[in-house]
């Protein structure tokens, strides 16, 4: 079933809705939750309740791309679940996502920064469009899918090295680019 097909389906309040889009999307969102998570359980929780999120959002909002506002759904979900457990347990593989980035990133946890915040996202989206599409997509896979460097390297038929490489040098420009555009020290 097409997208739009099941969008019309949230709009009827039919509930088939969110049959079609298990049936569709479920291997996706799982894998997203499961590579923060790396918890079977807490990812098909995490899914559960992204498929909830859309039915309750689903109208009024009509996303353009469903893929996409379903991966961002869950990937919200599953990175507010890995905060609440991050005091008890630790997931190293996305610990080590988080700390790639951290050279490049500053954090604060305040709510006067949110706007700086947003205007930093729209910075690197901005920086993103401007590098070769084979780096973007590595980028991507590893910070927002936060895929492995094996998972990475397979799906880009290149070495696990090159892979860092590809990931420490765009790394490197995005800092140099935030700098730039004063959003880093």
């Amino acid at each position: 079933m097409e997208d739009r097909e099941i969008i019309q389906l949230y709009f009827a309040r039919n509930e088939t809705a969110i049959e079609e889009t298990s049936k569709k999307y479920r291997n996706y969102c799982t894998r997203i939750a499961h590579n923060i998570l790396s918890n079977v359980e807490d990812s098909e929780e995490c899914v559960n309740d992204a498929f909830l999120g859309a039915w309750e959002a689903i109208p009024p909002k009509s996303p353009d791309k469903l893929s996409s506002y379903l991966g961002r759904i869950t990937r919200n979900i599953a990175l507010n679940r890995f905060d609440y457990y991050t005091a008890k347990k630790r997931n190293k593989e996305f610990e080590t996502v988080l700390d790639e980035l951290n050279d490049c990133l500053s954090s604060s946890d305040n709510v006067e920064s949110r706007y700086e915040e947003e205007q930093m996202a729209g910075a690197i989206s901005r920086f993103l469009q401007s590098i070769h599409e084979d780096h973007r997509n590595i980028f991507l896979r590893r910070y927002w899918y936060s895929d492995s460097l094996a998972d990475i390297a397979s799906r880009f038929s290149i070495s696990e090295s090159k892979t860092k490489s590809v990931l420490f040098r765009t790394r490197k420009k995005l800092q140099i680019y935030l700098k730039k555009e004063g959003y880093v020290q």
